[in-house]
């Protein structure tokens, strides 16, 4: 029976005893879109740009009498908005005898529209874990202690205010420090004067090859774990070039779009940076990850800036990955959800039905 996870799935289910056609409320299933704009506590800068806002859809899934939470962070590099989202949205029927057949439901999405089936599997996802009454991470067949630490980011900024943003993290063993816009060396200089934590780096496509090879080989002094995304995406080659060269690790992030692009970058990173919003939500994730794990790649789940919802599905799926990424609350002020938590940098995953999100209001 495909239910939820489905014949392909990576990991167990707890739930294939169940039928797939459920008796319940009359009223017929249906989607309420809300754009959501976050505050950031401070502006946001990477190799490509800045933000002060980050501007993420919420969909809730309303059935049976439960409402159930997903929610998109688009980005302009993958050429979403929250207005194409909320639109592509709009278009989705929904069957309220086929909600637990997530392959069924989001079908009705094209596989290019990614950020719009983010959101739908995970409201899904939330419905059938409030309905069936057990966590997300139980639909999944996976141990809440194995959730990961996260790291905590570093936005680029003058020495100054990067000192100033390190103290204030300073509680944080792992920061991921954003780089690609010059001063790499000066900056990580000042950064360890003041940190003796884990450092990992993300470039976001900032350098050219050689210009990684060089940069790497400079700041391996600085105990760095591994580097992100060095040079543009869409040429494995290069990062083969880089990886053969660097004696800092190196993933990816924005050439890890989707399950298809693992297999040509086997051999040329030593792991990815799964987001959910990239490849389409829990589901494609955890395919995802299996597809790594086939080809002995290592894996970061990360975030985008988003709030508690989409934060707190991907630190559902921690406990199948290496590392984690997912700060994305921490980085605001005005997150009107509460759901995961953070003891430290240690990720602590809510034992609530579904999601376990709530409206910070009623928490």
């Amino acid at each position: 029976m495909d239910l939820l996870l489905g014949a392909a799935a990576p990991v167990g289910v707890a739930i294939d005893h169940l039928p797939l056609h459920q008796t319940g409320p009359s009223e017929a299933a249906r989607l309420e879109l809300e754009p959501l704009a976050l505050r950031l506590r401070h502006r946001f800068a990477i190799a490509r740009g800045f933000e002060d806002v980050s501007h993420t859809l919420i969909a809730r899934l309303i059935a049976r009498g439960i409402e159930a939470l997903g929610e998109v962070t688009p980005s302009s590099r993958y050429d979403e908005s929250v207005e194409l989202i909320e639109k592509q949205l709009s278009a989705v029927v929904l069957d309220d005898a086929k909600l637990l057949d997530v392959d069924a439901t989001l079908s009705q999405l094209p596989g290019t529209q990614r950020g719009a089936m983010c959101a739908l599997d995970l409201a899904l996802h939330d419905f059938a874990g409030k309905l069936l009454d057990v966590p997300a991470y139980t639909l999944f067949g996976l141990d809440p202690r194995d959730a990961k630490p996260t790291s905590f980011t570093i936005g680029i900024a003058d020495i100054d205010e990067t000192i100033a943003k390190v103290r204030e993290a300073a509680h944080m063993p792992i920061l991921k420090v954003k780089l690609g816009a010059g001063r790499e060396i000066e900056t990580l200089e000042a950064i360890r004067s003041v940190y003796n934590g884990t450092i990992r780096i993300d470039a976001n496509e900032g350098w050219t090859p050689e210009e990684a090879v060089a940069c790497l080989r400079e700041l391996e002094r600085f105990g760095i774990e591994f580097c992100e995304q060095p040079v543009p995406a869409g040429h494995p080659e290069h990062l083969r070039y880089v990886r053969e060269r660097s004696p800092v690790p190196i993933y990816t992030d924005e050439d890890s779009v989707s399950e298809d692009d693992v297999p040509r970058l086997a051999g040329c990173v030593d792991g990815i940076n799964v987001k959910l919003v990239k490849c389409g939500g829990m589901r494609a994730a955890a395919r995802m990850i299996r597809a790594a794990r086939e080809r002995g790649m290592k894996v970061m789940i990360g975030c985008m800036i988003e709030s508690s919802v989409l934060s707190t599905a991907a630190a559902h799926l921690t406990p199948l990955a290496d590392h984690a990424d997912i700060d994305g609350p921490l980085l605001v002020t005005d997150d009107p959800f509460t759901g995961v938590t953070y003891d430290g940098a240690q990720l602590r995953l809510p034992d609530a039905p579904g999601l376990g999100v709530r409206a910070r209001a009623a928490a």
